[in-house]
């Protein structure tokens, strides 16, 4: 995590405090403004990148700053090649060099709009950069921004390569950072899920190459990330990839150039789907995703939860941390939602089991209160994963894990689809669950969120999730341990997932010393060491009461 490089943090405050001082104080406008410099620069890394892994394998790479580029304004007019615009001009380490004035003008006039034409005019990147606009409003501002985010890069690499974190979800990392600074972060329940945590939910899950994965209220794309990182690890080392470092939290990842190929490449692009009713959010994830190598991210504007959002049975995977807060107008919710509420931590979640094909898993964050809130349809929802889906695990997660954003409890549901909404149970799909109550996550658990030493329990939750048997799991004292269906669904408990229904407490006996004995103790710490003819001398004040006290208990 970014907060744990002191360096890297003051360049990012830095950085705001610059647009801020800009004239640019919305925080998300900010937020926006810095993503678009720093897609600029990672088009132009990635760029290189590829040409230089395409002459050393052999392989026909097409540069996206080859040739030339006609803005779409001048396409149909006579003689438009006299408009063409040299696409080497548009390298951010070609403009980062020009004068201050020279550049605003370059990056406003000719820069922004060939980002927004960059995937033709037919693509989705395209179609959600149409209403994007450029506004940082000053040479001076600009010229700064470029080189603070050149230095950004700078310390982002060093801390790669020391750190073992060959990946780095830059534009998500220096979007969290910036979130941490702002009042405004997570109002409608939006906030971004903490790297680690998605890191935990991939390990859980263990996508696929093939399987075709999405998040319904996707934001700046972090779970599709974080799948899209595992795969290319797990691909990695079956290629062969060894002495792979585990990085700060644990989790052994590398990087896209690791062992890809271009087929691998094109079936795992094609694999990722995120929507977001936030169109600027929309723009972010798909720059997000652009940014580590997927070049056409599936990535749309929809509120997932309306009647215009139909698919259903269609994903072998779903990761989400759906917004916790609020409700969706009655009339615009998915008349294939059943549960008869407009809360939508609820209606997330079932229309999460309704995208899931049968044998697809989920794995999303809920507040702790859908685990145990005693409505009508909260108990149909928990009823749902129990007899519908196979409800695989309840991980609770301490409250301190969303801060700064947020300080609410909450929980990590898996579970994987059996029977359909139209289908007839003719048996519940979950035989048992297993919970798993996650007491530290390797940061403090304040605003701060500093790193702690070790893991916390990301580690152990995974190696016991995958260990996990019903015939030993029985403990009900320790810090994970199974329960059968029907104790969950009994009357006593009625579905109720909360992990303190099932879990026993452990009460040890404490032994005390006598009353006298430590009245005794209490006595000489007040007066030290001192005979009896002394202590007659010293009989005053608080010793007098001690000796009062003692007299009386005997």
């Amino acid at each position: 995590m970014l907060q744990n490089n002191p360096e890297l943090k003051s360049k990012i405050d830095q950085l705001w405090n610059k647009f801020w001082s800009g004239g640019i104080s919305n925080p998300l406008t900010a937020i926006e403004q810095i993503t678009y410099l720093l897609f600029m620069k990672r088009l132009d890394e990635l760029d290189q990148k590829r040409q230089a892994d395409a002459e050393w394998t052999g392989e026909s790479y097409i540069s996206k700053f080859e040739g030339s580029w006609i803005p779409p304004e001048y396409r149909n007019q006579q003689e438009p090649e006299k408009f063409a615009i040299d696409k080497r001009t548009l390298r951010w380490s070609e403009f980062k060099r020009m004068q201050a004035e020279e550049m605003l003008q370059h990056v406003q006039g000719k820069v922004f709009p060939f980002l927004k034409d960059l995937n033709s005019a037919e693509s989705n990147f395209t179609h959600h950069m149409k209403n994007a606009v450029f506004i940082i409003p000053k040479p001076a501002l600009l010229v700064e921004a470029v080189k603070t985010i050149d230095e950004i890069f700078e310390v982002m690499e060093r801390d790669s390569r020391e750190n073992g974190q060959a990946f780095q979800d830059i534009q998500g990392d220096v979007y969290e950072m910036l979130l941490s600074e702002i009042a405004t972060a997570g109002k409608n329940g939006q906030f971004r899920t903490p790297r680690h945590i998605i890191k935990l939910m991939a390990d859980l899950v263990q996508p696929q190459l093939g399987h075709k994965i999405a998040d319904p209220a996707c934001g700046s794309g972090g779970f599709l990330l974080g799948a899209y990182q595992y795969i290319v690890t797990q691909l990695a080392i079956k290629a062969g990839t060894k002495d792979l470092v585990p990085d700060e939290d644990g989790f052994v990842r590398t990087s896209v150039a690791a062992a890809l190929t271009e087929k691998a490449q094109a079936i795992l692009a094609s694999s990722l789907w995120g929507y977001d009713i936030d169109s600027t959010m929309v723009r972010l994830g798909l720059m997000n995703l652009m940014m580590h190598g997927i070049d056409e991210p599936h990535i749309d504007y929809k509120d997932t939860l309306s009647k215009s959002y139909t698919e259903e049975s269609e994903y072998d995977i779903v990761m989400a941390n759906p917004p916790f807060t609020g409700s969706i107008d009655k009339g615009d919710i998915n008349e294939n939602l059943q549960l008869g509420t407009t809360k939508t931590e609820l209606l997330f979640v079932e229309n999460i089991y309704r995208l899931l094909k049968k044998g697809g898993t989920a794995c999303v964050i809920v507040p702790q209160g859908v685990l145990f809130g005693s409505g009508g349809a909260f108990k149909t929802l928990r009823q749902m994963l129990v007899e519908r889906c196979d409800l695989k695990a309840v991980i609770t997660l301490p409250s301190g894990v969303f801060k700064p954003y947020a300080g609410v409890s909450t929980a990590i549901l898996l579970f994987t689809k059996v029977w359909g909404p139209k289908d007839k149970v003719t048996q519940p799909a979950t035989e048992h669950v297993w919970f798993y109550e996650m007491a530290a996550d390797g940061y403090s658990l304040d605003d701060k969120r500093s790193k702690q030493e070790g893991y916390g329990d990301l580690q152990d939750i995974i190696a016991k999730y995958h260990a996990r048997d019903a015939a030993t799991d029985t403990d009900r004292t320790a810090k994970c341990f199974m329960v059968p269906r029907s104790e969950i669904a009994d009357e006593k408990n009625n579905y109720d997932l909360s992990l303190s229904r099932y879990k026993q407490d452990v009460f040890e006996e404490v032994h005390y010393d006598p009353p006298g004995v430590i009245l005794d103790r209490l006595i000489q710490a007040e007066v030290g060491n001192v005979g009896e003819a002394e202590l007659a001398k010293v009989q005053s004040g608080i010793v007098r009461e001690l000796l009062e006290l003692k007299g009386m208990v005997g």
